[in-house]
């Protein structure tokens, strides 16, 4: 049995240094690159990023796939992907705190009116301006699996009021968690920032379509760090000119990279950042290594996807 890293990826953390990790982790243990790729047949597992329709051809033995992340609906949805392979998906706490970090950054630079006051000084000018009190601020977090509850209790511990939704009913000590499909238009009017870190499923994908945008609290921020099918981004633009809401914050976007074309680069009321949020895998790799050996020994997985919800 082999493990084949590869992510698919030059901009990131290189296939070659996962996979030194990885042997440091398990001595002895037979993982490839793509450069060391040998006989596919006697690959049995492999971590991507993102799975290629080419993945299940050349790979006839496989067993499992290891996401190096946390979202896998592309993977799920793989038509080439045979159903006996098995999927599964990282938890890691570094690229929770790492997306929990983004999402703190990018509301204080509003609540503190930070491009303004670089805009003065480029300009020579003294110009003081009240920043937003913390304490009457509220954000709101939606999705409160490992990464929003991450989220929600940093934001709580800085001192906003913090509110958050998910499906299915759960509770974080001092946020207001709200669930179901009824309760969202009612947070989404109450917060003055909406961090959204939810998965990518039938049931979220273009979620915040026109009307759902509409009832969000006028001048709010959206910000996304969670799957870019979840906005539909034409009626994002409508509603920003609207001022419903007054700004949104993109870690990820329908299609990415972002076509140099997108109206979204422009947009006066859009902040881009390139997929960078949760970055580091730190202590993550372990769970692959483990994973790996959970699979050559026939027991449990770590993180295993349930491919019929998706998640």
């Amino acid at each position: 049995m082999a493990l084949l890293i590869e992510t698919g990826l030059s901009d990131w953390i290189s296939d070659a240094e996962i996979a030194d990790t990885i042997r440091k982790m398990l001595p002895g243990a037979d993982v490839r690159t793509p450069d060391t790729i040998g006989d596919t047949s006697e690959i049995s597992m492999v971590a991507v990023v993102g799975l290629s329709n080419d993945h299940p051809k050349r790979l006839p033995n496989l067993q499992l796939v290891q996401k190096l992340g946390a979202g896998v609906e592309t993977i799920v949805s793989n038509p080439h992907l045979p159903e006996h392979v098995r999927i599964a998906r990282l938890k890691p706490d570094a690229p929770a705190q790492g997306i929990a970090e983004w999402f703190v950054a990018y509301i204080l630079h509003r609540q503190r009116n930070m491009a303004f006051h670089e805009a003065a000084q480029r300009n020579s000018e003294w110009l003081p301006k009240a920043p937003v009190f913390t304490p009457d601020t509220v954000v709101g977090v939606l999705g409160l699996g490992h990464i929003g509850a991450r989220s929600a209790k940093m934001l709580r511990a800085i001192g906003f009021q913090v509110m958050g939704w998910s499906r299915s009913p759960k509770e974080i000590e001092g946020v207001t968690c709200l669930h179901g499909e009824d309760a969202l238009p009612v947070l989404l009017g109450q917060c003055d920032h909406v961090c959204a870190i939810l998965p990518s499923t039938p049931q979220t994908i273009g979620l915040f379509d026109a009307q759902m945008l509409a009832v969000m609290k006028p001048g709010s921020q959206l910000l996304n760090a969670g799957r870019g099918d979840l906005i539909d981004e034409d009626a994002l633009i409508k509603a920003l000119d609207q001022g419903t809401p007054g700004h949104a914050v993109l870690d990820v976007t329908s299609k990415e990279p972002l076509p140099t074309d997108s109206p979204l680069w422009t947009h006066p009321c859009v902040t881009i950042t390139p997929h960078v949020s949760g970055w580091h895998l730190g202590e993550a790799l372990a769970d692959v290594a483990d994973n790996f050996q959970r699979l050559s020994a026939g027991t449990p997985l770590l993180h295993e996807v349930d491919r019929a919800r998706g998640y």
